[in-house]
């Protein structure tokens, strides 16, 4: 593969679509600083600009930790701020306005702003040695990020909220379980997962499925009517691209489809 790295977080080719992003801090257990967290957002900004770009993989260099969230040593020398940008939150990626679907591929702990970049992510695929968790109320925090407000949409509500408040985390095999992670896989296995989901996802008409999904994630807190709304102007911006007429042409032709991504 292609490597177009830094050296906190690595980028490269899976597929000519799919793009591997590498957490890279291993013996800091990948803990975000200001350096993880500008080279993320660089990387969101330059894959959603790369019409080539259909599917971003999520990873880590570690086989024992995925991200274990805020870099504690920058934390209490009040040295936060670089660890959130401007555009995309904290890691530069909680926030970020993205079109394009990424999948989390776990390995290992995903705790504190290690779970809440997972579940920023569109899909996750997790190890049965993986576990997810929000422990910043044993340090008298609150997982800001995204942890407290979104963790309570992919779980029940009441194991969610015993997470936040206990600080404990979960095993990967239970948040399958309650449809947190969408693939469960052996030890070792969860990069060739997502990999194969990437590939799943990368065979459909690109515009489609970032449109779809970009609604679907509006649509989260929206009224029926507001939905209606949302997805029918999804609708008309996949009608406006240039694959809208190649999947009926394709079908007619009995023949695999030919996207441009376009």
């Amino acid at each position: 593969m292609a490597d177009d790295s830094s050296d906190e977080v690595l980028e490269s080719r899976l597929d000519d679509h799919i793009v591997l992003v590498t957490l890279n801090r291993p013996e800091k257990r990948n803990a975000v600083n200001a350096a993880v967290a500008s080279a993320l957002e660089a990387i969101v900004k330059r894959t959603e600009a790369d019409p080539d770009v259909w599917v971003v993989v999520l990873t880590s260099s570690s086989d024992r930790v995925f991200c274990a969230g805020a870099d504690l040593a920058q934390v209490s020398a009040g040295a936060t701020g670089g660890m959130n940008t401007a555009d995309g939150g904290f890691a530069g990626f909680v926030d970020a306005v993205r079109l394009k679907p990424w999948i989390a591929a776990v390995e290992g702990i995903a705790v504190a702003g290690g779970c809440e970049i997972c579940v920023a992510c569109d899909m996750i695929v997790a190890s049965e040695n993986a576990r997810f968790g929000l422990p910043e109320v044993k340090r008298s925090l609150v997982a800001g990020a995204g942890g407290v407000n979104r963790l309570h949409r992919m779980l029940p509500r009441n194991v969610a909220f015993e997470m936040i408040a206990t600080g404990d985390p979960i095993e990967a095999a239970r948040a399958h379980h309650f449809g947190m992670v969408n693939r469960l896989t052996a030890p070792g296995r969860a990069l060739h997962a997502a990999h194969e989901l990437a590939l799943a996802i990368a065979a459909n008409a690109p515009v489609a499925v970032q449109q779809a999904i970009a609604a679907a994630r509006a649509t989260l807190s929206a009224t029926e009517a507001e939905a209606k709304v949302i997805v029918g102007a999804a609708m008309a911006k996949v009608r406006g691209a240039e694959d809208y007429a190649e999947g009926p042409r394709a079908f007619l032709e009995k023949r695999p489809p030919r996207w441009t991504g376009r």
